[in-house]
């Protein structure tokens, strides 16, 4: 959850789309895409006078969760991922679904259509969110057995 905050946060200051293009944020394009109406994949709550795309969060937590328990486990059995405190496993989990499987699915464009903005954001993003997992794992082993990872 921590790592998924991280990414919001990191999203706020270095946004990867503009405007424009997030009318229909990549979380939303995949879900239509597996068949689930707009109406739904935009649904809002406001805060603060704010409309707040709560679907598009679920898939963005869910994401993170998902990769943050990926990791953790592929760790403890290959060290190696760990590379760069996860900053290296972070920047290929972003050429891999942003640059890859996603343009390929249609539900981003493909790299060369993606301004560069995109790319320094996501790609950074992606590094300083996987990042926070390493250390929020590396601190829970070291509390578990009272050694590093």
């Amino acid at each position: 959850m921590i790592s998924g905050l991280v990414k919001l946060g990191w999203e706020n200051i270095l946004p990867p789309r503009t405007a424009a293009r997030n009318l229909t944020n990549p979380p939303q394009m995949l879900l239509q895409q597996l068949g689930i109406p707009k109406h739904i994949t935009h649904l809002t709550y406001t805060y603060s006078g704010a409309q707040m795309p709560w679907v598009s969060f679920i898939v963005h937590f869910g994401f993170s969760i998902a990769f943050a328990i990926i990791y953790c486990l592929l760790a403890e059995k290959f060290p190696k991922i760990t590379l760069g405190q996860g900053t290296v496993f972070g920047l290929v989990v972003w050429i891999a679904f942003h640059l890859i499987i996603m343009p390929v699915m249609g539900t981003v464009p493909v790299p060369w259509h993606q301004p560069i903005e995109e790319h320094i954001s996501e790609a950074l993003g992606h590094m300083v969110w996987m990042w926070t997992i390493e250390i929020f794992r590396t601190d829970w082993i070291r509390r578990l057995t009272g050694h590093v990872a």
